[in-house]
């Protein structure tokens, strides 16, 4: 099973699609959730982005809803 995280904000819609198609892919994942958590944000932060969602899936980045390079990492 992939190891995936997702790093989000509470008023990021790409954050909820993104989140909503690895629920429907059935796909577990953890998430950070930058605006309750500040070591989240801190993490985030030091890995340089600017912008949610970020995903890690299996220690690669996915920067934004990226479809096909999702599917592509977790082989659906």
């Amino acid at each position: 099973m992939a190891d995936v995280v997702v790093y989000s904000t509470d008023t990021c819609v790409f954050c909820t699609k993104v989140k909503d198609y690895l629920k429907s892919k059935n796909i577990d994942y953890t998430e950070k959730n930058l605006s309750k958590d500040a070591e989240a944000k801190k993490e985030f932060m030091k890995m340089g982005h600017m912008g949610v969602p970020v995903l890690l899936i299996n220690g690669e980045e996915v920067i934004g809803f990226d479809q096909p390079k999702i599917d592509q990492l977790l082989n659906l």
